[in-house]
């Protein structure tokens, strides 16, 4: 049985002392300690020194509850940093902002793309369905500066800055991300879309199947349609 309950009937009282303005992650700080996180990302570790204050699975995961508090820049982490909420969950403190930055540059240097796709298909995994809809779709995403990568290209929004054209994969059913692949913003949407649809596959567990797979007219192309009609026979 349904019950609705009218707007206008609930009551909303801010009246907690000494809440920040991301005391809302608490629910989402839980989830991630229930799920035991940590130990997904540990075989990240020996990339540090061993007495290193912030391995690399307490950086990742300051990433994603950064991400999730909507920290865009690197320096916007700077507001999380004293908040004693999120330093309780990470162990009693927060690394710098500067930090993160190194230490992000440290961990191109050995390619682990890959390897962090893998694992985080493993995380969403037992929430997909055995029988996956593929949905391929591409963004725009603006920068102001230099950022690596950015180039200028067609931009609806900012017309003549720099931005990324990345490639995004989710499953149609569930709208989990699959996987996503970064790219320059004078790329066309259907630039590598073929590597990342066989990345994708390959990702997929043996139990699960593609029903099929949807994309727009940005994808069209004789090659593209000639790998799923492979595919499909």
């Amino acid at each position: 049985m349904k019950f609705i309950t009218n707007l206008s009937n609930i009551k909303v009282n801010f009246n907690l002392e000494n809440a920040t303005n991301i005391a809302g992650l608490l629910p989402f700080l839980q989830f991630l300690k229930q799920m035991e996180i940590e130990n997904t990302f540990r075989c990240f570790d020996p990339i540090k020194k061993s007495n290193s204050q912030f391995p690399f699975r307490k950086i990742i995961i300051y990433l994603i509850i950064g991400w999730v508090a909507s920290c865009t820049r690197l320096f916007h982490f700077r507001s999380m940093q004293k908040d004693a909420m999120i330093q309780q969950f990470m162990g009693g403190k927060c690394p710098h902002h500067t930090l993160l930055g190194k230490d992000l540059r440290s961990l191109a240097k050995f390619n682990v793309q890959l390897d962090v796709k893998e694992l985080m298909h493993d995380i969403i995994e037992p929430a997909l369905p055995s029988s996956l809809i593929l949905d391929f779709d591409s963004t725009i995403e603006t920068v102001y500066g230099n950022q690596e990568l950015a180039k200028k290209g067609p931009n609806s929004h900012k017309p003549g800055r720099k931005s990324y054209h990345p490639l995004l994969v989710y499953e149609g059913k569930t709208r989990l991300c699959l996987n996503a692949a970064l790219r320059p913003g004078n790329r066309h949407t259907a630039d590598n879309a073929i590597e990342l649809a066989k990345e994708t596959l390959n990702l997929l567990s043996e139990s699960q199947s593609v029903s099929y797979g949807r994309f727009d007219k940005g994808f069209a192309g004789e090659d593209f349609y000639s790998f799923w009609g492979r595919k499909a026979d």
